[in-house]
This record gives C-alpha cells, structure tokens and sequence, in this order.
C-alpha cells in the first residue's frame, strides 16, 4: 500500500492535478479580490492623485479594467511569438529536403505554435468574459451618462 501510494504521489497526472488545483484556487482569490468594491476602492486613498494614476495607466480607472488591459497586451504579444513560430515551422519544414528529423522537428513546431495560439484565443476570450461581466454592459464596455443642467 505504500509503495503504491508513493508511486502514485510522483506521478505526472499527480503532479499535473495539484498544479491545476493551485492555479484554480490563485484565480478563485484573485477573481474573489478583484471583484470586491472595497478591495479595489481601497487601492487609491484621497491623497492619491487620481489624474495623475489614470494617466499613468492610459485612462483606466478601475483595476479590474487595467488587468484587462495588461492581461490582453500580454496574450498580444503571446500571439505574435506564435505566429512568429508558425512562420518558423514553415520555413523548416520546406527548407527540410526531405531530412526526417528536420521534418520532424518542423511538424512540432508547427503543432504546438498552432495549439499555443487556440490557448491564446480561448484564454482572450475567458479574460475579457469574465472581467467584463461586471461592467453591466453587453459588450464589456462601461457606459457612463451625463446630464447637463
């Protein structure tokens, strides 16, 4: 019993289980924080200086809307590395001659810079519903109004 239950501890799914698990629980908190109105108000006290914080982050007035914005230019250029190594795969793989290993190599890159880019994707699309749902807008944009007296 305990030899197997040590070989089950050093096993790659074991592993890969409890990895997700810590990311899941860090994305409960962060989510839990950043959805908190007393947690993100309490970030700029009254002698901050409010206009001199939105320009320094482009305009944004919100955490939640500045972690998207970074969150998205992260996944940007994550995108472009991988288009970058789709156009690597490529130029291996016609530039192979016919060598096995360099085919082999070529049709890697290409499939995991192809997988990278779906996670990419479906990562933006999870970033921007999720942070986006608390704008009340449908389109995740915070709509404001104002009325002139």
């Amino acid at each position: 019993m305990k030899v197997a239950t040590k070989a089950f501890i050093q096993s790659p799914i074991f592993k890969e289980v409890l990895m997700f698990g810590g990311l899941f629980a860090v994305a409960l908190i962060v989510s839990t924080l950043i959805g908190d109105h007393a947690f993100a108000t309490s970030l700029i006290n009254e002698s901050d200086n409010p206009a001199a914080i939105a320009g320094a982050t482009g305009g944004e007035g919100s955490i939640r809307d500045l972690i998207q914005t970074i969150l998205n230019f992260a996944l940007g250029f994550l995108g472009f590395v991988a288009t970058i190594m789709v156009i690597y795969g490529g130029f291996l793989y016609v530039t192979s001659a016919g060598n096995d290993d360099a085919v082999g190599k070529a049709k890697n890159i290409l499939l995991y810079s192809i997988i990278g880019i779906v996670i990419i994707l479906i990562s933006f699309a999870l970033i921007n519903t999720v942070l986006g749902a608390g704008t009340g807008s449908e389109d995740g944009a915070t709509t404001t109004t104002t009325t002139v007296q």
